[in-house]
């Protein structure tokens, strides 16, 4: 866990997070500005800071991640289609530097947007 990492704190329930799926190596919880009618932040509670430094490390775990992912997808009734997000590092967007999947769904999500 780092310290000062929204994300771990989240993880180790030390802020709230609505959660909605939790296994003992990964979590994840409702994005508290959705983007789409779901919207889901899925994370491995083991700080790691973005997606490449996951892989290197644990691929494992980045293996659990998108099952996780996928799980959550079928638990909120997304057979129609979602998209899964990684920012990764500042130029990708990322702020919380904490790898995460954003899971989104329950309408079109065209592409590209707009």
């Amino acid at each position: 866990m780092s310290a000062d990492c929204l994300f771990c704190k989240i993880a180790a329930r030390e802020i709230p997070a609505t959660l909605v799926h939790e296994t003992d190596r990964v979590v994840a919880f409702r994005d508290i500005s959705p983007q789409a009618p779901v919207h889901v932040v899925v994370i491995p509670k083991e700080h790691h800071a973005d997606l490449s430094a996951l892989t290197a490390a644990d691929p494992a775990l980045a293996g659990e991640l998108l099952a996780a992912v996928a799980h959550v997808a079928r638990a909120e009734d997304l057979e129609h289609g979602f998209r899964t997000v990684f920012n990764t590092g500042a130029d990708g967007g990322q702020t919380v530097f904490h790898v995460h999947a954003h899971l989104l769904g329950g309408r079109g999500l065209a592409w590209p947007p707009g």
